[in-house]
């Protein structure tokens, strides 16, 4: 019998051919503004604050979005390398097929957001805010999570490759079926309830059944 477990696929982001020839070293937009296939690099976001903007197409590189605010964000087919996204505001935001690479999200808030067809890789993303967020078709790899905040959240096939989530706090959330043996999750704030059907590594097993107080007797 083959045990292997099957790997997530997500889908990636589609993108205009040459879109990488066409960047722009600086943009404004406003209130639903609809930004489309274009390449936006080498740059500070300008605007503080707006809503309801849209970005279809884009390609994110070495962009400054530290501290601004944008309500109702909606990211299709958007790919962020190497971006700044500190203490930025993306509260209710709705991300399909984008990609996030290199990137510093510390303290972002993405508090009530969707995510749908995510890849996150190398990001540091320590106190950042995502409860009450929806995943689906999420992988997360080599992204640093700490002290971080997923109450409250709901989680579908999503899968953390060798992530840390070091005192996070996750209650409220289910973490059933979903591999935690291969991240840190040392210190993280769950339920019973919550940790419940979730895969872990013997190590972890120990550490959980310590935090609710069994006792293990060899």
């Amino acid at each position: 019998m083959n045990n292997e477990r099957v790997l997530l696929k997500v889908i990636k982001p589609k993108f205009l051919k040459g879109i990488e020839q066409a960047c722009m070293k600086d943009i404004d937009f406003e209130d639903e503004d609809i930004i489309k296939n274009v390449c936006i690099s080498d740059c500070r976001i300008k605007i503080q604050e707006a809503s309801k903007v849209s970005f279809e197409g884009v390609i994110f590189n070495k962009v400054d979005f530290k501290g601004i605010t944008l309500d109702s964000l909606e990211l299709t087919d958007v790919r962020l390398e190497n971006c700044d996204l500190s203490n930025a505001n993306f509260i209710g935001a709705i991300i399909h097929r984008t990609e996030f690479i290199d990137c510093k999200m510390m303290g972002l808030n993405l508090n009530d957001a969707t995510l749908h067809n995510i890849y996150m890789n190398n990001c540091n993303g320590r106190f950042v805010l995502m409860n009450y967020i929806r995943m689906k078709n999420v992988i997360l790899s080599d992204c640093i999570f700490e002290d971080s905040n997923l109450q409250h959240s709901k989680f579908h096939k999503v899968e953390f490759r060798k992530c840390s989530f070091k005192l996070s706090q996750m209650s409220g959330t289910s973490l059933s079926g979903i591999d935690l043996s291969n991240s840190n999750f040392e210190g993280v704030g769950v339920r019973l309830e919550d940790i419940r059907g979730a895969i872990v590594s013997p190590m972890q097993a120990v550490d959980f059944s310590s935090k609710f107080g069994f006792v293990i007797k060899n």
